[in-house]
């Protein structure tokens, strides 16, 4: 048995391009990114990371740091599974879901990049291997862009090669979002791909209103409509509004999203691999999302995220984010004709450009 002989973790607060915004985080110029990096007894590195939207990075940094990478000393460099039980039970008494999730998140990614780099394999194949190519959509965070912004950044995902947009919902007044998704429509043509993300905004009755508002609009979904607790509020929004609904990238265990789905309460399960759990967590609610013909997409985390959908027959969307790490990476993902290829190099192949990450440490 190989084992693991160290890991260390560290975070970067990285600026933005330009300042987005949505419905519930408001004006946003910059995130955090938690980064870990383990290594076996044979000097083969795996790196996993996670990220929050400007708060909360310590937290995580101190569960990397300080109980992660110690356990992590020792432990069997080809057992992910074996590793995030023994982490989960260390660390649920202090809180589960929020912190605890994500630095457990980047650790699982850490842990099956390093497998799948032990094993010469790119991480999609020993996932399950489907189909390298997969089909992706441009995530606008744009909730406070002015109609001619808008359209703008749409031409812009267009000259990049995207054949997909997600625009932002939520404003003050319904009819405002249904003036921008009409503009939207009106622009890219009726038969374009198109999805609007309301980051949770409103009550179930506020969001089966807007969702009936918008359904002339021929949205692919309309996402995180409501709390992402209220399971029965979801399965009314399905029910009632007449638009599919894309959720769970708020979502902290497989246990949460099975429910969500046996319920009835999402028509595009949306696992995002830095915060459900990780990898492991991710793949098993597209396990779930196959059992129960759903359509999966994902949410953020694009460059590591391709292998999970490349990985399954239920892959829909990958989301090419706005919070992208694409500046601090060698070879980032390349968008031709609205889709993106898993690499073929052993693990997740991200390459972290660490000169330029470090301009920007925080912890």
């Amino acid at each position: 048995m190989t084992t693991i002989a160290s890991a260390d973790a560290a975070l970067y607060r990285l600026p933005l391009p330009v300042t987005f915004s949505d419905s519930t985080h408001g004006a946003i110029a910059d995130f955090e990114l938690a980064l870990l990096t383990v290594r076996d007894a044979d000097g083969v590195e795996g790196t996993g990371y996670t990220y929050t939207v400007g708060k909360g990075g310590s937290a995580i940094l101190a569960l990397l740091r300080d109980h992660v990478a110690p356990a992590l000393a020792g432990a069997d460099a080809e057992a992910p599974e074996a590793a995030r039980v023994r982490l989960d039970a260390m660390l649920h008494w202090g809180g589960r879901g929020g912190a605890t999730t994500l630095a457990l998140s980047a650790a699982d990614m850490a842990l099956w990049d390093l497998l799948a780099k032990r094993a010469g394999r790119p991480l999609w194949r020993l996932l399950g291997g489907h189909d390298a190519s997969v089909a992706c959509y441009a995530g606008g965070i744009d909730l406070d862009f002015t109609v001619d912004a808008l359209l703008a950044q749409a031409d812009g995902f267009l000259a990049a090669g995207h054949r997909a947009i997600k625009m932002k919902v939520g404003r003050a007044r319904l009819s405002e979002d249904v003036a921008r998704v009409e503009a939207m429509r009106r622009h890219l043509g009726e038969d374009f791909p198109l999805m609007a993300d309301a980051n949770m905004k409103w009550r179930v009755h506020e969001a089966v209103e807007a969702a009936r508002a918008l359904a002339p609009y021929r949205l692919v979904w309309l996402e995180e409509p409501i709390n992402p607790d209220d399971f029965e509020g979801h399965r009314r929004v399905v029910e009632e509004g007449g638009v599919p609904v894309a959720t769970g990238e708020n979502l902290r265990s497989v246990a949460e999203f099975r429910r969500l789905i046996a319920g009835g309460g999402v028509s595009f399960p949306e696992p995002d691999a830095t915060n459900c759990g990780g990898i492991g967590a991710f793949m098993k609610v597209a396990h779930l999302a196959e059992a129960f013909h759903l359509p999966l997409t994902s949410h953020g985390a694009h460059d590591v995220t391709v292998h999970c959908l490349a990985a399954t027959p239920a892959a829909t969307f990958l989301e090419i984010h706005g919070f992208s790490i694409d500046p601090y990476v060698e070879d980032p993902l390349v968008v031709r004709e609205g889709r993106v290829r898993a690499p073929d190099r052993p693990g997740h192949g991200i390459l972290f450009d660490r000169a330029r990450l470090a301009r920007h440490l925080a912890g």
